[in-house]
């Protein structure tokens, strides 16, 4: 969707500004949710560590996955840092929990 069909061109200063202020919130609202997401592993962690140990397909899966998103967002032309910084608790979480599953 192109803003010139839609917005008159005084207006279009304005609209562009309110969707980078809204971008940027939404990044950091995804950096918030995506590390809680990696931070819940800590159970799984202190399960692992107590003797019952959890499958190792789903961190293993995960850890991979936020590697590879690490990575696309450092190398980048332009480093896209909420990606970087929203998938770094992933590669570290992840990595935790699935050495944790064999080494208890």
């Amino acid at each position: 969707m192109k803003i010139d069909n839609y917005v008159p061109k005084d207006k279009r200063k304005d609209v562009t500004d309110k969707r980078i202020k809204n971008l940027k919130l939404m990044s950091k609202v995804a950096i918030f949710t995506s590390s809680l997401m990696y931070i819940a592993y800590i159970p799984e962690i202190i399960q692992n560590f107590s003797g019952d140990p959890v499958s190792p397909i789903q961190p293993f899966v995960a850890t991979i996955n936020a590697t590879l998103w690490t990575l696309y967002g450092w190398f980048k032309t332009y480093r896209d840092w909420p990606l970087v910084i929203s998938n770094v608790p992933g590669v570290i979480f992840g990595f935790i929990t699935l050495a944790t599953v064999f080494i208890h």
